[in-house]
């Protein structure tokens, strides 16, 4: 009964790694989050000034962006205080943590599977999509993204912050996740464990299963198109969602939805960095690089930026 005390710190163990490697990857992690931030303010802001951009395909890029800041800030400063060396967390940020972690994570899901749908629309009901995606129907969809996302995971973390958790209290990861923290638990979490794979399996499998049917229609639409041209057209509108669903799907299922076998956890680690820190500054890089419009759109802002700030060079000599 002793260890069964009241738990309000948790010890992350973070990376067991040398000092020098810890500066090291404080560094890389702290550019990474720089440039993540940055990317994906710039993308909402060439969406919001460009008014080729204003299409509700753009428009859920620019919710996409919008979440991933708060998704990866949900983990990286605090990954980042890890490796500088305060590696206590509170229960309440504990708490915390995972809600807004698995909340934003949840939500991202739904808008991936919406904008699915989006590109099924607009591939293979081209003449009534711009009369069924308006802008009622793009604010209404995100709105119902955000908001059954965060009231899901709400009742998930009141169930896990009913447990009791033993002494001593030490997460042998970098960030608050549950499988780690349910370990830690003095009472059975049979019930937990299942109401967590059930949650897992109900929110990534079945926005995946969204996913999946739209592009089976995407496909045999486009297939059907006689031009190579057209094909290509076709192919290139959805080559960036279909790249960034693959990276995020895969590593999420790999990390919770998944039999149960045996993974060192530094595997674990390495994955949730990857999904946490490297995959919210891939996405806008794929929406840039892959993305015509969007390339368009960033060389005009900057072709302006460039002619005022030559106009100002002139003007001062």
């Amino acid at each position: 009964m002793e260890n069964q005390s009241s738990v309000t710190q948790f010890f992350l163990v973070g990376f067991t790694i040398s000092v020098e490697l810890q500066f090291f990857l404080f560094v890389i992690f702290f550019a990474i989050y720089l440039l993540t931030v940055t990317a994906n303010i710039a993308i909402i802001s060439l969406v919001h000034v460009d008014n080729r951009l204003h299409t509700p395909m753009y428009f859920f890029l620019s919710q996409l962006s919008f979440l991933e800041i708060w998704y990866t800030s949900s983990i990286a400063p605090k990954l980042l205080t890890n490796l500088a060396g305060w590696k206590n967390i509170s229960f309440s940020g504990c708490l915390s943590q995972i809600y807004f972690y698995f909340s934003l994570g949840s939500t991202e899901f739904f808008l991936l599977g919406v904008m699915a749908i989006d590109r099924y629309l607009a591939i293979c009901n081209p003449l009534r999509y711009q009369s069924i995606m308006n802008g009622q129907v793009c604010v209404q969809a995100t709105v119902a993204c955000w908001s059954f996302a965060f009231l899901s995971v709400f009742f998930l973390v009141l169930l896990i912050s009913r447990l009791t958790f033993c002494q001593p209290a030490i997460i042998n990861h970098f960030f608050c996740d549950i499988p780690p923290l349910l370990q830690l638990s003095c009472q059975d979490t049979f019930l937990e464990e299942i109401v967590v794979f059930f949650f897992a399996c109900s929110i990534i499998l079945t926005s995946l299963v969204f996913t999946i049917v739209s592009y089976v229609f995407i496909l045999s639409t486009i297939f059907k198109i006689p031009s190579t041209k057209g094909r290509k057209k076709a192919f290139s509108t959805c080559a960036s969602h279909f790249t960034v669903v693959t990276i995020l799907y895969g590593t999420v299922i790999f990390i919770y939805v998944r039999p149960s076998v045996y993974y060192p956890m530094n595997v674990n680690k390495v994955m949730g960095v990857f999904n946490t820190v490297v995959t919210p500054l891939l996405n806008p890089l794929i929406y840039c690089l892959r993305n015509k419009e969007v390339k368009e759109a960033l060389r005009k802002v900057l072709n302006t930026k460039r002619s005022r700030l030559n106009g100002i060079i002139y003007n001062a000599k």
